[in-house]
């Protein structure tokens, strides 16, 4: 049986309804130079072993690069990096210019303000329609700005935590939703 014909853009506005975190992965390219993507298709797959994803575009001009990467860096940014997010969201031939990095594993680097990094090899890459998954095996994390706010994005904007409105407390996490 066929699907009906989903109205895309409307699918998604309403993905725009799920809140994300927003974050930029990094590699190295095969020449050496930088790669980085902002991107908000960040989640976790398993604890054992500990892996992750992100998807990137077909169309984007780093997959290639990306796909040939021998490891990555993901860097969960936080709410003073919105302009960051936006250069990393764009094919800008400059968007290394006056970035203040350091280099992970397989050198990829590691911007400097982060929430938390993930240094991550790869592990594998699954067609995603319009998307190429790719899962990666975390071999190092850190969280240098532990006391920052996360950048959130929702309905197609950035946005801020409400302060104080969890309700949990530190020691009932994590929640057993689907551990």
């Amino acid at each position: 049986m066929a699907s009906p014909k989903l109205d895309v853009k409307r699918f998604r506005d309403v993905l725009g309804h799920f809140a994300t975190g927003v974050a930029v992965v990094t590699a190295r390219g095969t020449d050496g130079a930088p790669i980085g993507v902002t991107m908000s298709s960040f989640n976790s797959v398993s604890l054992q072993p500990p892996l992750v994803l992100f998807s990137v575009d077909r169309r984007s001009r780093s997959l290639a690069a990306m796909s040939q990467a021998r490891g990555y860096g993901i860097n969960i940014l936080a709410r003073e990096q919105e302009t960051l997010s936006g250069r990393f969201a764009t094919a800008h031939t400059d968007k290394w210019d006056a970035v203040e990095h350091a280099s992970g594993y397989a050198q990829a680097p590691l911007l400097a303000g982060a929430l938390a990094h993930f240094e991550c090899r790869p592990y594998a890459q699954y067609d995603g329609g319009d998307h190429v998954i790719f899962v990666v095996e975390v071999l190092n994390v850190a969280t240098p700005a532990v006391d920052g706010e996360p950048l959130v994005f929702f309905r197609g904007h950035y946005r801020s935590l409400a302060p104080g409105t969890s309700g949990i407390a530190p020691d009932q996490w994590p929640l057993p939703i689907h551990y």
